[in-house]
């Protein structure tokens, strides 16, 4: 699914349950240290996924995929790429370098958010627009929607920013539209954003998908000179761990 909002270019794996039989790497296993069962499934299963995407966009074979200081994972070089888990999802995206700067992707459970964070995520102008699209389509949580779109905002400016200037992208740090006619939502950053190609960053764009019991977010920032085109539903480059070729 996650495969769909993402553009060409983008290679996307995902799995639905866990996987039992995938071995960890040593420096895998030392990010683990000493989680519990349910942490280790969820944990070893996306890396199986993120093994299967980097196969797909590079042809590379099975490699570690270790932590970083911030508990990011860490990417081949040449490659950037985003992971996901939550309650009964696993999903990778990756990309080259020379093609975007950045990815980020978020899954959620389809359920409301838990009574006192929507206050904590929420800006103030944010608030009267969820209040607006809950009352033209109450079918969906779209005060989930915009904790994930935050996430995969979030892990899209670590990758683009943080590694220059250290700082980490808040909550209130970005104001979000969420457009419910197109699936796409964009983030307005209320804090310097990186320079690309003479520019500063200032917009963060997106798009959603409420599927399946899940709320799926995606960011994919291209380079300047890449145009990259929506994938259409059903792309050879959306897979499964394990999947041919």
């Amino acid at each position: 699914m996650i495969a769909e909002i993402l553009p060409a270019g983008v290679v996307a794996v995902e799995a639905r349950v866990d996987l039992v039989d995938v071995v960890p790497f040593p420096e895998e296993e030392l990010a683990l240290g000493r989680a519990v069962e349910k942490r280790r499934r969820e944990f070893l299963t996306a890396r199986a996924c993120a093994r299967e995407a980097l196969r797909g966009l590079l042809g590379l074979p099975p490699l570690s995929i270790p932590s970083g200081a911030h508990g990011e994972p860490r990417w081949p070089a040449g490659v950037v790429g985003s992971i996901t888990h939550c309650r009964g999802y696993r999903a990778c995206s990756v990309a080259r370098a020379s093609e975007f700067v950045a990815l980020g992707i978020d899954a959620e459970p389809h359920d409301p958010l838990p009574d006192g964070v929507l206050a904590e995520i929420a800006r103030v102008e944010e608030l009267p627009r969820l209040a607006e699209l809950a009352r033209l389509d109450p079918g969906v949580h779209w005060d989930r929607l915009l904790f994930s779109a935050k996430e995969s905002v979030y892990k899209a400016w670590f990758q683009a920013w943080f590694p220059l200037a250290g700082r980490r992208l808040g909550f209130a740090d970005a104001a979000l539209l969420i457009d419910p006619r197109r699936r796409s939502f964009t983030a307005r950053l209320l804090v310097p954003g990186p320079a690309l190609a003479g520019g500063r960053l200032t917009v963060l764009s997106g798009r959603w998908l409420v599927r399946d019991g899940l709320v799926l977010t995606a960011v994919a920032l291209a380079l300047p000179s890449t145009s990259a085109a929506p994938r259409r539903p059903g792309s050879a480059a959306a897979r499964r761990p394990g999947s041919a070729g």
